[in-house]
Order: C-alpha cells, then structure tokens, then sequence
C-alpha cells in the first residue's frame, strides 16, 4: 500500500490531522509540557512528510521499507511490552537502556582533524566473538531495539574474517544506525545493505564541499555525493551526520546545504553534534559560543517546522529527552570502544570496565550498567529532573550535558570514582587546569544565555 499513492496520500492526510490535532500552540507563555509536546509532533510531521517524499520518489527500496517500518514500529513499543523490558524492571526497578553504542574497530581511512576518536590506520578491534555477544545480550538483556555504530570507520571494521555488514545481517531483528565517512561506501556495499534493510547509514558533512574537504581531505565531499548515489539507486535510506564548530555552524543549516542534502540528494534525516573538545588535538575555541548554539538552536527548529526536514540536534533538543541519554539511563545507552572499554557516553572518555574482561569473569552487559561511576551520573540526571512530571525552573534540558554543560560537576564524579581515561588525549584533560577553567566558564555562559528561553518557551513563565 505504501507505493499506492492513490492509497498512501488519503492514509497519510489522516495520520497528519490527528498529528496537527495535538499541536499546542507556540510562543511565549505555552507552559510546561506544551512546547515539548509541540516539539514531537512537529518532529513526527517532518518524519511523515520525508517518508512521503522518498516513497514518492521511488527512493525506498520496497525490501527496505517492509523491514526498517517494521523494525521501526516494534522499537516504538515501550519497553515493558517486551519480556527482556519487564525482567530488567523486575530486577532493578527501572526501564532499561533503549540503545547502546558500539565503536568496533579504531581503524578508519581517513584522519579528519578534531575527530572525537583519533581514529587511525591501526588495527585495534573487538574480536568478532565479543562484538556479536555485546549486541546479542544487548537485545536479551535490555530489549534494546537498536544498535548504534560508530568509529573509526565502521566500514573499515576486520576480525576473524567478518565485517560489520556480518554484525547486521547476524541480528536482523535488529535496527542498525551507521555513522561512516561514506567514502568506502560502492554500489556493491549499497546492493548489499538493500539486501538487509536493516541498517541506515549517516554520512559525515562538515557543511558544504569546501568545509567538508578542509576537515576530511581533499575529494571527500565529491566521493561522499558519490555514495549518496549509490545509496539512492539501491534504495536505502540515508542521511547526513555533521558535527557544528564555531565556524561551520550557521552553513549546516543553511538553506544552501539543505537544498544540497535534502532536496537534491534524498537524504532522510540530519543527526547534528556539537564539536566536543576530546580526542584529536582537543580545541575549546571550536566549540560554538554561546550565542552562536541560541541561534542554532532556533534556526534548527525553524527548518524542522517550516521545510518539514526531520532532523535532530543531540544537545539544543535535550527537552525532547529529558535531559542527558547516557549512562545507560532508561531510554538512553552506554557506549563501548574498540579496545572493550565501557564508557557513559562517545563524549565522555572515561572508562568503568573492560567487557573483555567483564566476560572473562563471566559477567554480563548488566554488570557493567550497574557501574558506581554510572550510577552517580544516573542520580545526577534524576535530580537535575530526569522523570519528573514537569519541567522545572533548575532543571535547564537547554544544557543537558554533563561533560560540557556542567563540567564541574561532571569532574567530582571523575574524582570521586576514578574511571580510566580511553586515552593519552583524556588523561591529559584531566591534568589542564585551562580545560578545566574553559568547559566550567562555557558551561556557566550558556546558563546565563539559555535559562530565559528555558523558562519562557518551556516553562511558560513570561518575562522572567
């Protein structure tokens, strides 16, 4: 039905008036809940909008769509509607995580400055074995509906004969979300990811050709145009990962390069990261100022409205999550690196365990969740209003994060419980009293700068 439109366009005309018939409206004075409940249904139209436009041009693969709108739907259910949901409550009192993130090898064919990662031509990998068991108990343990993967490059991804492509086709009742430079991305790997229709890849773009060259390499964006074209001919659906710096913030989002991505080339959606000063040759001058995120964060919801592009910015659109997802908070997920090393966050480079050696004791994912460094990142985001009914006043989901938005913070928990630093880049972070001064005073900033909006347009609360 999906590809009659004679069919879809009636259906679709009756999902998106009981969609509009939930949207409060806008502006100053909306109250509590209200401009968050906008916030989704704006979000579910942009959604319904895009898989109309694909499907109409034929963009969707039929495979593609039947697998990945199943997957889709069964992922919306809520956790307790799984058995794996209601044995974690039973057990632990809680909902568990809805996600976990996997970087499965260090290796990447690229050295793009700045990246998160410092990614490199070596070989650090998770062995096969211990990948495939990450996501099996992921699912077993948690219900989890969804596996992330991350890098390095994910494409560049080897051990005992298996590519990551294996780890997809291993778990098909399994969506997979790739972020990947595109640039081992052929028309063979697109043939193959149409056969699977369970996996979406998110192509890196730092803006426009000149930006994306400048950080990746020169000929990156043509080749990453070329897979776009792969991808569309084989039917999959794709999108585009960019991550805003100071410099580059204002053309992600410029009608130019959305023209580029999503009216030109298909793309589905747009995940947008703040440069976060980790990894590569850390630089607190890259993060975007204060003013520079306000602006981003209007103009990113005035695309998702207007142009009705589905697309999400992991920190201007914390009040759609209710603050921070990581640590494996319920709904949210914990994140795992190439050499094993358990981390709260991709952004957070602080290691509780090893599951490598977790297993080799014959402990599981669970084990690892219940962390102590985890579970005081996980108070810490209950009493900044993690799960309360409403919203409040000292609880800014305009700064959800506790590595940036609340460093200090985020640093006596460093040294209170001592996590591992991932790397040399890390350890050195915790030694720089300028890091430390710089992340304390931007977070102090943007406090300043977002708590009017915070109470204005999420708590209603006029002229405050």
């Amino acid at each position: 039905m999906l590809y009659q439109d004679g069919l879809r366009g009636p259906l679709l005309r009756v999902v998106e008036g009981r969609l509009r018939a939930r949207l409060p409206g806008g502006g100053q004075g909306c109250g509590g809940r209200q401009r968050i409940e906008r916030e989704r249904v704006l979000l579910a139209l942009a959604v319904l909008d895009t898989v109309d436009r694909l499907i109409r041009r034929r963009a969707l693969a039929p495979h593609v769509a039947r697998v990945s709108l199943g997957l889709w739907a069964r992922a919306a259910l809520p956790p307790l509607a799984q058995p794996a949901g209601r044995r974690f409550r039973a057990q632990f009192g809680c909902d568990p995580p809805w996600f976990i993130t996997l970087s499965p090898g260090h290796a990447c064919n690229l050295r793009c400055s700045g990246c998160y990662a410092d990614s490199s031509s070596t070989a650090a990998a998770l062995p096969w074995d211990v990948f495939n068991r990450i996501m099996r108990e992921a699912r077993e343990l948690w219900g989890a509906p969804l596996v992330v993967l991350s890098g390095g490059e994910p494409l560049a991804y080897r051990s005992e004969g298996h590519d990551v492509l294996d780890a997809v086709e291993q778990h098909p009742d399994c969506l997979f979300l790739m972020f990947t430079n595109g640039t081992l991305i052929d028309r063979q790997v697109a043939a193959r990811l149409a056969r699977l229709g369970n996996l979406t890849p998110a192509l890196s773009v730092e803006g426009l050709r000149a930006r994306t060259d400048e950080r990746r390499g020169a000929g990156c964006h043509e080749r990453v145009l070329q897979a776009m074209a792969w991808l569309r001919e084989a039917g999959v659906p794709f999108g585009v990962s960019a991550t805003a710096t100071r410099d580059n913030c204002a053309e992600i989002l410029s009608d130019e390069a959305l023209d580029l991505y999503f009216g030109q080339q298909g793309a589905f959606y747009a995940f947008l990261f703040h440069y976060m000063p980790i990894g590569r040759s850390p630089n607190l001058d890259l993060i975007p100022t204060p003013q520079q995120r306000l602006e981003f964060w209007r103009r990113a919801w005035e695309v998702v409205e207007r142009r009705r592009i589905f697309l999400f910015d992991f920190w201007n659109m914390g009040p759609l999550a209710q603050g921070c997802l990581s640590a494996g908070r319920e709904g949210g997920y914990v994140y795992i690196d190439w050499n094993g090393k358990v981390m709260p966050c991709v952004f957070a480079p602080y290691s509780v365990a090893n599951i490598q050696e977790v297993y080799a004791r014959g402990g599981t994912l669970n084990d690892v969740w219940q962390a102590p460094f985890l579970q005081a990142i996980r108070a810490w985001q209950r009493q900044y209003g993690y799960g309360q009914a409403q919203p409040h006043k000292d609880g800014n989901w305009l700064g959800p994060c506790p590595m940036r938005d609340h460093h200090g913070a985020f640093r006596e928990l460093l040294e209170r419980y001592q996590p591992e630093p991932e790397d040399e880049a890390a350890r050195q972070a915790l030694a720089d009293p300028g890091y430390y001064q710089g992340l304390v005073a931007y977070g102090s900033v943007w406090q300043q700068c977002s708590q009017p909006v915070w109470e204005q347009e999420y708590l209603g609360q006029e002229g405050t």
